[in-house]
């Protein structure tokens, strides 16, 4: 049975493939992010809000966590800022978590992609608005939920090209030929009326580099 998926975190260390160029077997589709995504976030993070020194980076501790760990911390330093992880689980624990580092000043969030990010969304939300954290989100659907930005896959695409890949395979093509693809469309998302409670001018380059402005 041919399968075919859509946004996959890290097909070759999960076991579902041999290689990203020649995956094998029965399995192919597209990759949901890349890890240099992760130094995007922090720098969007001192683009709109320039005297973060402090950055809590919300994260899992699986292989597509400690990928996007090692990039950020890489980043950190050119970028003038402290990373330091937060531990995503229980939505206490996200609380007592965000609310400890909260109390020292010059602080903002980056959420890195996982699961637990999702789940906890509006949570996440919600305490980066009551700690006065401006916050770099993965998906724009944070933003939605009153994130302050987000920069991300286009979700809808991968599926989009997904469905591409199911056509060729039902014509006659095998899963082991086709390549396993990363993201080629991205999604900058912003959401101005959280930049506004936060006290942050959002710069007007970003605004008009925007996909998505929220007013």
């Amino acid at each position: 049975m041919p399968i075919v998926f859509a946004q996959s975190v890290d097909p070759v260390g999960n076991g579902y493939i041999a290689s990203l160029a020649r995956p094998g077997g029965n399995t192919s589709g597209f990759t949901q992010f890349e890890y240099g995504l992760s130094a995007k976030w922090l720098e969007l993070l001192k683009e709109v809000a320039p005297a973060v020194a402090r950055v809590g980076v919300l994260r899992e501790s699986g292989s597509a966590g400690i990928g996007q760990w090692a990039i950020l911390q890489a980043a950190a330093s050119s970028l003038g800022v402290e990373v330091s992880p937060i531990a995503l689980g229980s939505a206490g624990e996200i609380e007592r978590a965000i609310s400890a580092f909260a109390r020292d000043p010059n602080g903002g969030l980056v959420v890195a992609v996982s699961t637990l990010s999702q789940i906890h969304r509006e949570l996440i939300v919600t305490l980066a608005a009551r700690h006065r954290l401006p916050a770099v989100y993965p998906y724009r659907f944070f933003v939605t939920h009153g994130g302050l930005i987000s920069y991300g896959p286009d979700l809808v695409d991968l599926y989009r090209r997904a469905a591409g890949y199911v056509d060729r395979i039902l014509k006659g093509e095998k899963p082991a030929d086709l390549p396993v693809q990363s993201p080629t469309k991205y999604e900058l998302a912003i959401n101005l009326k959280t930049a506004k409670a936060l006290g942050l001018a959002m710069p007007m380059i970003l605004q008009q580099r925007a996909d998505e402005v929220i007013e």
